[in-house]
């Protein structure tokens, strides 16, 4: 491991162990902190993060892939809006994504919400963008619709590396 300013980083494809707190972590401004856990190259099988979110924040942009992805609250409320419809999650709901599943989630409730996020990773799999009148409700819709990732984040500003917050996690 590297220790910097923000926390642990992994060197090698190896394997480790890391503890969440004390991991590298991201400030993706309107879009919520997160770790990837992963080092400057990312997993090539599968994505495996944690989300933190405050009522009302994004974790990302409404879209679409060609991968499977599986979510589990571990704490806290959110919105999961999935195919054009909105439902509330609290802890320990569970959400499967099959490919080709349009989704993503904002926080709700008094406080934060903690996601796991996981997902497949297959070479040259594709990921779109599609205007969601719902998904802009909650700021959460590319406009227009595409299907690059640099295209749609475009308005947002670039994730920058922080170290990890005392009261993210719960117990940490």
């Amino acid at each position: 491991m590297r220790r910097t300013d923000e926390g642990l980083v992994p060197e090698t494809d190896g394997w480790f162990v890391l503890n969440a707190s004390e991991a590298r972590w991201f400030d993706d401004g309107p879009l919520g902190h997160f770790t990837p856990f992963a080092g400057d190259v990312r997993f090539e099988r599968a994505g495996f993060s944690i989300a933190v979110l405050e009522p009302g924040q994004p974790n990302g942009l409404y879209h679409r892939e060609d991968d499977q992805e599986d979510f589990l609250v571990l704490s806290g409320e959110c919105l999961l809006l999935v195919e054009g419809e909105e439902r509330p999650l609290r802890s320990w709901d569970f959400v499967h994504c099959p490919p080709g599943t349009e989704h993503i989630f904002v926080g709700a409730g008094d406080g934060p919400c903690v996601l796991l996020l996981t997902g497949t990773r297959t070479p040259g799999a594709k990921i779109f963008y599609p205007r969601s009148e719902l998904a802009a409700r909650h700021g959460a819709s590319a406009d227009p619709e595409t299907d690059e990732p640099d295209k749609a984040y475009e308005p947002f500003p670039e994730a920058k590396p922080t170290a990890y917050r005392k009261g993210w996690l719960p117990g940490a």
